[in-house]
């Protein structure tokens, strides 16, 4: 996409591929630089994005990722991008995690049936992502900096990325979250030293370096479920509430049968 700087500007100069791996053929990044440090991106088109570094938590606007430390902000609308987002190339090839097809850069979710997630870290790709158009596989942009070989600040050895199906049964535990899910991860060959892919990337998007976790988003069926539960117990406190003390007493003790103790002292405790 092209952009007209004005007539004040005479000249246009794409911004450099953001490419830590040099083993990636990436093409220029698209986006227009005013000057060194600030572009105009096509996702955030009425005003200019910064190259700013500021120790805090942020949600990336283009792949939805939390990210820390540097990105491209618009002050005026707390617009941020990932570095790596923002100077996204349009294209991928022979891309290590993926040599047998090109990959090309999606700003939208797929419209799959299926809900469509990252083939390296297991997770839903809400925006920016590079998408396969030969087979389903599609990873996040900050996925795509991923090496296969890694050296982890808390490990002595060199760690391997792999599918975490090759490890057996599909998920792996994690030395550096403590739990199981499914995804690729970072193994030693030496040890059972493991790092899941998603916890590795912490190391890309700048969280591990300024000291941060990202926080755990609770799933929409856990806040459902919370939310049923809640609603059935005001429903029950209430109902005794308004039949009296001595109905209600009765309620609670044939409640207490069918449901045991537990449930029994939890309705107790509404009526106290």
């Amino acid at each position: 996409m092209a952009w007209s700087r004005g007539p004040s500007s005479s000249v246009s100069k794409k911004t450099k591929s953001f490419n830590r791996n040099p083993s990636i053929q990436m093409d220029v990044s698209p986006q227009t630089q005013i000057k060194q440090g600030e572009i105009l991106h096509f996702s955030h088109p009425n005003h200019p994005l910064s190259l700013i570094s500021i120790p805090y938590l942020f949600t990336c606007m283009g792949c939805k990722e939390y990210g820390a430390g540097q990105r491209y902000r618009c002050n005026l609308c707390n617009f941020d991008l990932h570095e790596f987002c923002a100077l996204a190339p349009s294209h991928l090839q022979n891309h290590p995690l993926h040599p047998k097809h090109p990959l090309v850069f999606s700003t939208k979710p797929s419209t799959r049936f299926l809900k469509p997630k990252c083939e390296i870290c297991s997770k839903t790709t809400k925006g920016f992502a590079y998408r396969c158009t030969a087979c389903y596989f599609e990873m996040h942009p900050c996925c795509s900096k991923l090496s296969i070989d890694m050296k982890y600040p808390t490990h002595e050895h060199t760690l391997k990325l792999s599918p975490a199906t090759l490890m057996g049964d599909g998920s792996f535990w994690c030395q550096v979250c403590g739990r199981k899910r499914s995804g690729w991860l970072y193994n030693c060959t030496n040890c059972r030293y493991g790092v899941h892919a998603v916890c590795a990337k912490d190391a890309i998007n700048g969280l591990h370096k300024e000291g941060l976790i990202a926080p755990i988003k609770p799933s929409v069926l856990g806040v459902a479920a919370r939310f049923a539960s809640q609603s059935v117990l005001g429903f029950i406190g209430g109902l005794i509430e308004g039949l009296g003390e001595g109905v209600g007493e009765a309620i609670i003790e044939s409640a207490g049968r069918g449901l045991g103790d537990g449930n029994t002292r939890q309705i107790k405790g509404l009526t106290s």
